[in-house]
């Protein structure tokens, strides 16, 4: 294999839920010169996600290029294997390499991981990790906080790291008043925001502090360092950004309505002292797991459930890469985070695992080779910088709480530290649950049903597992079944109040695969008052108008879709579809190029981008597009067709034309036999859960998740002068003199 390592260094940084919908006004401003900067210089794009969209699953895909299936990695807690009490989930639960791990084993390069999502207990890589674990306690006097224990690699650099870490009662108003200028007017015994923002800050500087002297002091090659706080700040202020929403105080919206780009201006302050210390040689990929809801479409409030929050996690992020090799100045498009590992891994001339779900982005390289392949890293032995199989730690009570407090405060998760042994089965419950998600997005809803339904006879108040099964039911063609369960989920004589939009459109979907264009039209008008600001409703909805098919209601559906959040794919996917059907070529075309220009693996949006191509006499363009969408759906019926037909016209390719034709008859042939089985399982009744009345789930699940009671906050102060001289610190004083 190629093992020839970069001339620079390389560099992997992490910003958790930052969003171009935030960032490009600021870039407009001049407001980010260092992240323009680090855009001019190599490549930008949208960075798509996964399924669920929950940090740890995210960032560990993004380090290991592996869906969570494989990487093990499926919340932020989990059940400790040994004493069955719910923990963080931890380092010794990724079942697979992460890229500092190949990089060690077959390049010899000195690693350093800092803060990366389930990196505690710290791995004993040749360079240096800290774990998130390592700033999660809060105590504020002056002698009470000791290391964790398993929180920095080597141990002896602790004495060095813990006086970078800033308390909380260090962050005083000189600190404050840029971010709230009004911040003296909040009576903190009534408002937690303030606590909120100090805590949040203390630990940002407290991540770079370590960063820098990490990066300046240690020996490297590879660094991968990970920021939370736009999530956390996100999660407690975006809701008062501008513009301000009608459900908004106008006194909240005037203390807080400049935090969030404050907050991004400070990262930009960070990032360009990282690029200092990087060098110019260095290649950096900055990226964050997922976007961050600012628009109209931000919601009102969060689900009571654990994850909740995910709810204002938007589906894409940012990635920006820069180089030796990496292409100056442009954008490319169709990137998905499991891109990132093989990436790196084709950068560095090492070939890619054939278990990795993602692909090297060839089209950001000046001169792109395709990398080779190997079965797998992980059977790959060596000193790769992992835990011995042997290794064993006893997770400490006090250490865990504190980080999962920062968790429950966030509504990521229920307070677990009442009842460790019921979180830890509470955890369990929720691993499941993720894992479903996975598989349900990854095209497996068999699987998806196999984890449900044990799932729902265990806890049937939980509502969103029975929606969740409804929903593996339709995508595996038991359409029957899940109008069952939701008809015994929603009996209408126990039913005060309308089922769920989310219920109700499932039901559409069911009627519309039995044949009953009539019923789910019906129910799907009744719906559209309902809808609001919900995106994916309107999405949704907008695929079933086109299926009953209503091409004027799919296309204002799809409209209000691309008017919440401009960026949604899917929408501007239906849209293509919605004019393909009335032949409106050029504006097809139009709406396909604006989907894939968003998220590039849309077989559909390059079929119809194809047929409207063809239409128009741009044959050879429409080439591109349909082998494009075969590439991407092998099985895609349509897409052969037209292939056959376009190739059967061209004498020096008429060969292809028989190959394509072949392969539609055998898909059809296929597709036929198929749509039998999925005929019986149409009819076909799965043993339906027994479910207790609405009433009654709600009842329950208020039980195990009371509602929050009083102000939620301690009411303390912090006006405590600091004097620590640390790199975070001293970015806070540059962005006040600025």
């Amino acid at each position: 294999m190629n093992t020839t390592s970069l001339p620079g260094r390389t560099l992997l940084i992490g910003w958790d839920a930052a969003d171009w919908q935030v960032i490009n006004p600021l870039l407009e401003a001049g407001q980010m010169p260092n992240l323009n900067r680090l855009i001019e210089e190599g490549v930008v794009a949208n960075l798509a996600t996964l399924q669920p969209l929950i940090s740890p699953m995210l960032w560990n895909s993004i380090s290991t290029g592996k869906t969570a299936d494989k990487h093990g990695i499926l919340g932020f807690v989990e059940r400790d294997p040994h004493t069955g009490a719910a923990r963080p989930v931890a380092s010794t639960s990724r079942r697979t390499k992460a890229i500092w791990n190949i990089f060690q084993q077959a390049l010899g390069w000195r690693c350093h991981t800092l803060a990366w999502w389930a990196g505690h207990p710290v791995e004993p890589l040749d360079g240096v990790s800290v774990s998130n674990t390592f700033f999660a306690a809060r105590e504020v006097g002056p002698n009470l906080w000791q290391v964790p224990r398993h929180s920095i690699h080597p141990p002896e650099l602790g004495a060095r790291f813990a006086p970078l870490r800033m308390r909380v009662n260090e962050v005083d108003e000189s600190l404050v008043l840029p971010f709230i200028p009004r911040a003296a007017e909040i009576d903190q015994k009534t408002d937690p925001r303030l606590e909120s923002f100090a805590i949040v800050l203390s630990d940002l500087c407290s991540v770079q502090a370590v960063a820098t002297t990490m990066l300046e002091e240690e020996p490297w090659d590879f660094a991968a360092l990970y920021f939370d706080a736009i999530d956390h700040f996100s999660h407690t202020f975006m809701a008062y950004h501008p513009p301000r929403l009608a459900s908004v105080a106008e006194r909240d919206f005037e203390l807080y309505h400049d935090v969030i780009n404050s907050v991004y201006r400070l990262h930009d302050l960070m990032l360009g002292r990282l690029l200092e210390l990087a060098g110019p040689d260095a290649t950096v990929v900055l990226c964050s797991d997922h976007g961050f809801q600012s628009g109209r479409s931000r919601p009102y409030d969060n689900p009571r459930e654990p994850a909740g929050p995910t709810l204002w996690h938007r589906d894409f992020g940012i990635l920006v890469m820069k180089g030796p090799g990496i292409k100056r100045d442009e954008r490319i498009y169709g990137v998905n985070l499991l891109d990132i590992a093989p990436t790196l891994l084709t950068l560095a001339g090492l070939p890619l695992g054939r278990d990795m779900d993602g692909k090297p982005l060839l089209e950001a390289l000046v001169n792109p080779t395709p990398p080779g392949t190997i079965p797998s890293w992980d059977e790959v032995p060596g000193r790769d910088g992992r835990h011995a199989p042997d290794f064993e730690w006893a997770a400490s009570d006090a250490e865990d709480d504190a980080l999962m407090a920062q968790f429950a405060a966030l509504g990521y998760i229920d307070d677990p530290t009442t009842d460790r042994r019921r979180a830890g089965e509470d955890a369990e419950v929720e691993s499941r649950f993720s894992l479903s998600q996975v598989h349900l997005s990854g095209g497996r809803p068999d699987k998806a049903v196999e984890i449900l339904e044990p799932l729902v006879r265990e806890r049937p108040w939980e509502s969103r597992f029975i929606h969740q099964l409804a929903n593996a039911y339709l995508k595996g063609g038991w359409f029957r079944t899940a109008e069952e369960l939701l008809e015994r989920a929603y009996p209408p004589e126990e039913t005060e109040k309308a089922p769920p939009v989310v219920v109700q459109l499932m039901r559409v979907k069911a009627r519309l695969r039995r044949g009953d264009r009539a019923g789910a039209e019906s129910l799907l008008e009744a719906l559209m008052p309902r809808m609001l600001r919900h995106l994916a409703i309107w999405i949704e909805a907008g695929w079933l108008w086109l299926e009953i098919p209503r091409l004027d209601l799919a296309e204002k559906c799809f409209r209000r879709a691309v008017e919440l959040d401009d960026d949604a794919p899917s929408a501007w996917q239906g849209l293509s579809a919605v004019r393909l059907r009335r032949r409106e070529n050029f504006e097809a075309i139009d709406a396909a190029l604006e989907a894939v220009r968003r998220l590039h693996h849309l077989p559909v949006a390059h079929l119809n981008l194809g047929i409207a191509l063809v239409r128009v006499g741009k044959t050879a363009e429409a080439l591109v597009a349909l082998r494009r969408a075969v590439g991407m759906a092998p099985a895609n019926l349509d897409a052969h067709r037209w292939l056959a037909a376009l190739y059967a016209t061209r004498e020096p390719d008429s060969f292809l034309a028989g190959a394509h034709r072949n392969e539609a008859r055998r898909l059809s042939s296929e597709r036929s036999q198929a749509g039998r089985g999925e005929r019986a399982r149409a009819t076909e009744s799965r043993p339906v859960p027994d479910l207790p009345p609405p009433a009654e789930r709600e009842r329950r699940s208020h039980e195990a998740r009371p509602v929050p009671q009083g102000p939620g906050t301690s009411g303390r102060t912090f006006v405590i002068v600091s004097g620590l001289p640390r790199s975070g610190t001293s970015l806070m004083m540059q962005m006040l003199a600025a």
